[in-house]
């Protein structure tokens, strides 16, 4: 009776998200035109706009959240945030849920959280106007056999990031990266014989590129560990209460002078820039071992 009770009450939230998702979706993309105006203050306002959206449509999903299957974030670390900087986010990647639990936690605390998608997302329905209108870095990677059958397109991928994260410099925002590339599994860590207990390898480009692109505004390092004691849930788990805790911890951080560069041509940077990002997922595996050991205490 339980268990019926659950995916019932995991049906009815996510329509609760469904609804929600449509009744902001369809403001946010009417709006988004009139960014297509070219006058630089018109286009900042609106996205403050369409950012104010986005954090409503947030609220409203963890009110669902609270009503429906309640999550305990036990949140450690840094918890002075600003609306007014610029942050660089990264954090580890495990489920979809992830970003969930990313939004719930830093919600109308730093500027609307932009995450890097995958240029074919922009084809999802509803939701690909919404991260368009609402300046989502769209990142399309090339593979070493496209590059080979075409050496144009070299150097494509970097540029495209660029020109999504130069538009970041008129208003405050978090960027958000998750630098592992994919999400984590057992399969994937032994594939790629990772020397990390928790995560696999970081991939270092796309961060360095955004920073890069973004300039100066942005000084600003917001690390995240994120840990699921029981399991990592899939997105049915969190609808359906099979997600009673998870751990999260923050450090912020400036972003040293060491990590900005020309990471494309500059062969010392690039190893440099890769040792560092190294160094901050050695610290983070140990976060998360320590997060482990807490469980295993209790």
């Amino acid at each position: 009776m339980g268990t019926l009770f659950s995916q019932l009450k995991g049906c009815i939230a996510f329509l609760g998200y469904v609804i929600n998702t449509l009744f902001w979706t369809i403001p946010i993309v009417l709006i988004s035109f009139i960014k297509l105006i070219p006058f630089g203050p018109t286009r900042t306002a609106t996205s403050y706009v369409l950012d104010f959206c986005a954090s409503a449509w947030i609220s409203v999903n963890g009110v669902i959240e609270r009503l429906l299957h309640p999550v305990k974030i036990e949140l450690t670390g840094d918890t002075q945030f600003s609306t007014k900087e610029w942050y660089m986010v990264i954090a580890n990647h495990q489920s979809w849920v992830d970003i969930l639990i990313l939004q719930r936690v830093f919600n109308r605390k730093i500027p609307f959280l932009k995450f890097f998608l995958k240029q074919q997302l922009i084809f999802v329905p509803v939701l690909g106007l919404a991260w368009w209108a609402l300046d989502f870095p769209f990142m399309r990677r090339y593979s070493t056999s496209q590059l080979k059958k075409n050496p144009k397109l070299k150097g494509k991928d970097i540029e495209i990031t660029r020109k999504a994260c130069a538009k970041f410099k008129a208003k405050p925002v978090s960027v958000m990266n998750f630098v592992e590339g994919t999400r984590f599994s057992k399969a994937k860590h032994k594939k790629q014989n990772s020397q990390f207990q928790h995560l696999l390898k970081p991939k270092a480009g796309g961060m360095a590129f955004a920073l890069s692109a973004m300039g100066e505004q942005i000084h600003k390092l917001v690390d995240v560990a994120i840990y699921y004691p029981d399991h990592i849930p899939s997105y049915w788990d969190y609808l359906t209460g099979k997600l009673p805790t998870v751990k999260v911890h923050i450090k912020v951080s400036d972003i040293s002078p060491a990590m900005r560069g020309d990471y494309m041509n500059d062969r010392e940077f690039k190893i440099g820039f890769q040792e560092q990002l190294n160094q901050l997922w050695l610290s983070k595996d140990q976060v998360i071992n320590q997060l482990a050991g807490q469980v295993d205490k209790e």
